[in-house]
């Protein structure tokens, strides 16, 4: 749904954007100037692009932020449920010592473990279902956990005990549609190395994210290019948890990219898009433009990729 749309189901979206505390003056049902911009404060809101129009992965978003924790059975079936229920649940989880996994809103088997795991200590029966004791157990021990999740503490302490060579190092890179010269060539390299590395040009984000995963990847970058002239780098962020070696490495690219027209710093930004909320290791999408200049720095960019990688692999959080 974009401006200018009308019908009933653009008066859903609008019920659900006010449901989610966003005011729209427009008439019901009429996708005008307001409706846009509650969109484009939503999409900001939930760490996703804001462009004020409503694909599908704004859609499943604002769906998503209808659930409360408490208001349905959480459990793990296909497809995994998600919502924002799922993400307070696991910061509850991983704020008690329970690892569930990272804090994604998607009920997978680590947050079904997670619950087992929390039902027996608490002293309830361990069915592996969130229902309505697991919850008022949860609530009545709020505050006796940290302030961070145990998911966090783990995966820095797994990725400094892994990445003691660079050899051993499992990389997955992708881009939609068409592999960008200067990720060929970046993977090359790093293949050079001795790396193993997973090259995807998969036109859906969720293969790749599957891709990956399955391949068991240390970390992965996504690259796109823009027709704008932009340098940002987005990892992994929601409300309560963000990735940090995510954020480390999308740092480092961004300082070691080469000056380039209209470049300036550089961003880096904590986002919750679909490739970094499904990518189980620390995850980064990088955004480059215009071609022009991404042609003109190719070997550049690689290079500065290159140190981005090793300083990131001596020191990743």
């Amino acid at each position: 749904m974009i401006a200018g749309s009308t019908g009933p189901d653009v008066a859903d979206l609008q019920r659900r954007l006010q449901a989610a505390g966003f005011s729209i003056s427009d008439d019901p049902g009429n996708f005008s100037s307001a409706t846009q911009l509650a969109v484009r404060e939503f999409q900001k809101a939930s760490g996703l692009d804001p462009d004020g129009a409503c694909d599908s992965t704004t859609w499943a978003a604002l769906v998503e932020t209808a659930f409360s924790i408490g208001d349905r059975l959480l459990c793990l079936r296909s497809p995994m449920m998600r919502g924002d229920d799922v993400s307070e649940l696991q910061l509850r989880l991983g704020a008690l010592g329970f690892d569930a996994g990272r804090v994604d809103g998607i009920f997978g088997p680590h947050t079904q473990q997670a619950i087992a795991d929390f039902q027996r200590n608490a002293g309830l029966v361990s069915d592996k279902v969130c229902g309505p004791e697991t919850v008022d157990s949860l609530v009545r021990l709020e505050g006796r956990g940290g302030s961070a999740t145990v998911t966090g503490v783990r995966e820095r302490d797994r990725l400094r005990r892994r990445l003691t060579d660079l050899t051993d190092l499992r990389v997955g890179l992708g881009s939609i549609g068409q592999i960008h010269p200067i990720l060929s060539g970046f993977a090359a390299g790093l293949q050079g190395s001795g790396m193993s590395t997973l090259l995807l040009d998969d036109q859906d984000w969720s293969l790749q994210a599957e891709a990956v995963n399955l391949f068991s990847a240390d970390l992965y970058l996504g690259f796109e290019v823009s027709d704008d002239a932009q340098a940002d780098a987005s990892y992994f962020s929601v409300p309560g948890y963000e990735s940090d070696a995510g954020r480390r490495f999308a740092e480092l690219i961004v300082r070691e990219l080469p000056a380039a027209p209209g470049w300036g710093v550089g961003t880096v930004q904590g986002m919750r898009l679909q490739i970094l909320r499904e990518t189980r290791p620390p995850a980064v999408l990088l955004r480059l433009g215009p071609p022009a200049v991404l042609e003109a720095s190719h070997a550049l960019v690689i290079a500065a990729l290159h140190r981005a990688l090793e300083a990131w692999a001596s020191d990743p959080c």
